[in-house]
């Protein structure tokens, strides 16, 4: 099955939670090992075209990034049964910014097009993802909120409702946490964008406490 054909909407129970994951795998393929053995492999395709050195040796050398990997884990519990599991995964990053028309080979092995990673998904993966889950659902049903994490932030889309739910000691921890991380060795991106986060969180405060 790929893409559209394979849309599926999972309920799950897990810890006496119950939660439900929604998604469009990539694909499932059928392996036939040479002893006749039949498994179901998945296939995730992810694609970028802001850069070439997406594929490069560098940016893979660490193996597939983890939100990629933790994806193929849920998709292995949606598309995956006792009798039919889904263990194995193929994870392939395509590449579609080329560094140049006219490449030496050692150029184009430095800057492949393609790179692709296997990954086999055991259960303890997938308890702890599930794990993850019935943790929010448990939190939201006992109306704790969890830390707010600034490198979430960016796709958030309750900015403005969080800013302004913050208590004073959330306020104050973030506030340290910033300056903290002006002074440490990240990436200066990430610096960046923590300080815009808390400055947009502060400017939502400070307009809501001059409208009162």
């Amino acid at each position: 099955m790929f893409e559209d054909f394979a849309k599926v909407g999972a309920v799950i129970e897990h810890n006496g939670k119950k939660f439900a994951l929604y998604g469009t795998c990539d694909g499932i393929m059928r392996y036939v090992a040479e002893d006749g053995e039949v498994l179901r492999v998945g296939l995730e395709v992810k694609s970028k075209q802001t850069t070439y050195a997406m594929t490069s040796g560098y940016s893979t050398r660490n193996g597939p990034k983890e939100d990629h990997v933790k994806q193929c884990v849920c998709y292995s519990i949606m598309y995956g049964t006792a009798a039919e599991p889904i263990d194995y995964y193929v994870i392939l990053y395509v590449n579609g910014s080329r560094k140049a028309w006219n490449m030496t080979p050692e150029e184009f092995a430095k800057n492949p097009d393609i790179c692709a990673f296997g990954l086999h998904i055991t259960d303890d993966m997938r308890t702890d993802i599930l794990d993850h889950f019935a943790g929010i659902v448990d939190a939201a049903d006992k109306g704790e909120p969890p830390t707010l994490d600034l490198d979430k932030w960016l796709f958030n889309d309750f900015k403005r409702t969080i800013a302004l739910s913050l208590s004073p000691e959330e306020l104050a921890a973030l506030q340290r946490k910033v300056s903290a991380t002006q002074r440490s060795s990240l990436p200066e991106k990430t610096k960046r964008d923590y300080a815009e986060a808390l400055a947009f969180i502060e400017s939502v405060r400070a307009e809501t406490k001059e409208a009162a």
